[in-house]
This record gives C-alpha cells, sequence and structure tokens, in this order.
C-alpha cells in the first residue's frame, strides 16, 4: 500500500527505534545493481531461475525492470505499465504475470517481453502466486478476494472471497491452503484451494496491519510481520497459534524464510533488515539487523543463489538501486 516519506519517518520514530539489535554479519552487502532513471516507490519482486533473471514491480515509475542476475545489471525494461505491484514468473516456460493496481490488469509476457494476453477487471491487483501443480495463478485485489487465473486461457475462472482487501499469501506446495493476510479484518484467512473457499479466520491480535507473510511448511509454521507495532508473529499453521511474538524491521513489507540456515528476513522501510534465527519450530531468536535505506521495503531471498535482493528507491541523494546480500552457504 502507498505511504508517504513523512509517514515512514514517523514510523522509525515511534517503532523503529523500539526493534533495536546489533549488526548482523548474517547478511553480507555486495555490488549494488544500479536501476538509473527509475523514479517512485519500488514494490514487489520476482526470480526467474530458467533465464537467472530477477523482476522487480517499478510501481511508481510504471515499469518492470528485467535484472540479469549473474551479471549484476539490468538488461531490459517492460514499458507502459499502471502501477504494476506483483510479480511472478510460471517455471515451465519462463512467462511473466504481471498484476497492475492502476488499471486492474494482469498482464502475461513471454521470455522476451512480449505481451501473451491480459486478465482485466482485477480493481487494484497486487500480489501474484503460481501454483505449479495446478497451473493456476492467483491474483489479490479489489475490497477482497482472490482470482483465480488460467494462464493458457488467459481467463479468471474463478474468485475467492475474503472480508477485505489481501496483501501477502503463501501457498502450500504440499497441501491444498493458501495462507492470506487480511490486515483490514485483523486475520489470516486460510483457504481451501480445492474448495475455493474460506475455511478458517485466524485473528492477528499481537499486533496490527499485518502485511507480509512467509511459511516454513516442513515445520508448520507461518511468519506474519507486522507494522504496528513492528512485530513478526510466529503462527502454528495447524491452528493459527501464536507461538512466539519478537520485534522486526519497521515498516516491513516482505518476509522471507531461509530453510537452509534456518533464518527469518524481514525487509522493513525503515531501512534495515531483521535477521532471526530460528532453534527449532516453537523458538527463535534475533540475530540482528542489516542496514539498506530508508523506504527500502520489499525485496526477494533466492534461495538457490543464497540471497537477499532489496530494492532501493531513489530518494535524495541515494539513486534507485537493487543491493544484494549474500546469506551463508548451508553446510
Amino acid at each position: 500500500m502507498p505511504r508517504s516519506w513523512a509517514t515512514v519517518l514517523v514510523l522509525i520514530l515511534t517503532t523503529g527505534c523500539q526493534a533495536k539489535a546489533e549488526t548482523t554479519d548474517a547478511l553480507k552487502p555486495t555490488r549494488a545493481i544500479p536501476l538509473a532513471g527509475v523514479e517512485g516507490r519500488i514494490d514487489h519482486l520476482a526470480y526467474d531461475a530458467r533465464n537467472d533473471r530477477l523482476y522487480v514491480a517499478a510501481l511508481g515509475n510504471n515499469t518492470v525492470e528485467v535484472i540479469d542476475a549473474r551479471a549484476g545489471e539490468r538488461v531490459a525494461q517492460v514499458m507502459g505499465l499502471k502501477k504494476p505491484q506483483g510479480v511472478a514468473v510460471l517455471p515451465e516456460t519462463g512467462t511473466v504475470a504481471v498484476a497492475s493496481g492502476d488499471d486492474g490488469t494482469c498482464r502475461f509476457y513471454d521470455e522476451r517481453r512480449k505481451l501473451l494476453g491480459t486478465v482485466d477487471h482485477l480493481d487494484d491487483a497486487d500480489n501474484v502466486r503460481y501454483d505449479p501443480a495446478a497451473k493456476l495463478v492467483y491474483v489479490g485485489y479489489g475490497d477482497g478476494a482472490l482470482a483465480v487465473v488460467d494462464p493458457r486461457k488467459m481467463a479468471k475462472v474463478a474468485d475467492i472471497k475474503l472480508d477485505g482487501h489481501p496483501e501477502s499469501f503463501q501457498l502450500e506446495a504440499n497441501g491444498d491452503r493458501i495462507f492470506v493476510n487480511v490486515p483490514s479484518a485483523k486475520h489470516v484467512a486460510v483457504v481451501d484451494r480445492s474448495k475455493r473457499a474460506v475455511i478458517a479466520k485466524w485473528p492477528v491480535e499481537a499486533a496490527g496491519n499485518n502485511f507480509p507473510t512467509s511459511l516454513d511448511e516442513a515445520d508448520h509454521r507461518l511468519f506474519v510481520a507486522c507494522r504496528s507495532p513492528a512485530k513478526l508473529l510466529v503462527l502454528d499453521t495447524g491452528n493459527g497459534r501464536v507461538v512466539q511474538a519478537l520485534d522486526c524491521a519497521g515498516d516491513a513489507d516482505d518476509v522471507f524464510y531461509d530453510a537452509g540456515n534456518r533464518r527469518i528476513y524481514v525487509s522493513g522501510g525503515e531501512g534495515v533488515v531483521s535477521v532471526i534465527q530460528q532453534t527449532d519450530a516453537d523458538h527463535y531468536r534475533p540475530l540482528g539487523r542489516t542496514t539498506t535505506e530508508v523506504g527500502a521495503r520489499t525485496a526477494l531471498f533466492v534461495s538457490a543463489k543464497h540471497t537477499l535482493y532489496v530494492a532501493v528507491p531513489h530518494r535524495g541523494a541515494q539513486a534507485a538501486e537493487l543491493r544484494p546480500f549474500e546469506a551463508p552457504k548451508p553446510n
């Protein structure tokens, strides 16, 4: 969701200070990737393993930036978009799905950025996820729905109704559930993909503004980052019980689980990434924080490259760029 710089600064003063922790070397910065000419807020990212590319939704610039991850440089732009927010890659073909909030359109492009087709009438189209088993795309949109899209037909085949606009959502790889953050309703909605219906609503009471999520499916844990106050909630995916709550980066917009290192990374507009160590499924401890830039809210952890990519927007003397941080290679 949009947020002014003034609001970000207030957030730093009111929530960021509470999460004080020493700087950690758990994430090591490497050479930044310039995004020259990119203006405004940067939203979500996706990785194309087939071509070793990153796709960056530059919402404020109305573009998607295409990055050669191996070379560490931008190689192309997808132009003419209307506030792109979510992006996903279909790994079998390299097809890229881009959801634009301003015109409510999900566009599909091939590997050469040729437009393959569109699905329209998705007001405030936001996060995008792909189910490789069913070969379906899910798009969060509107006042409360997940659109189920068949990319082979370029058509919406169903809607799953929710109680408010969906933010981050995660699909089980070995089950039929989707876990959806619905901050306006102050809960996590649990969706059954086969029934295309909500089967449970888990209240989020320990903190508010629950936006990003990540899933540790093996340990049956859902990580929910909240903004008011800045907390990471660890939920049991069996019943929605809060296992633990920890301080985390303020103004969080992305959270990732690094299964190899059993760590959680929370990126926030406060200008830090919180690194939290998982001892076991029921116990977590903060390792520290890695400094980024104020307003750098979104990121992407690519486990195959052991790298967290943080999107830094242009602000003052700081030019827009993508900052890679290397995580340790698991033993």
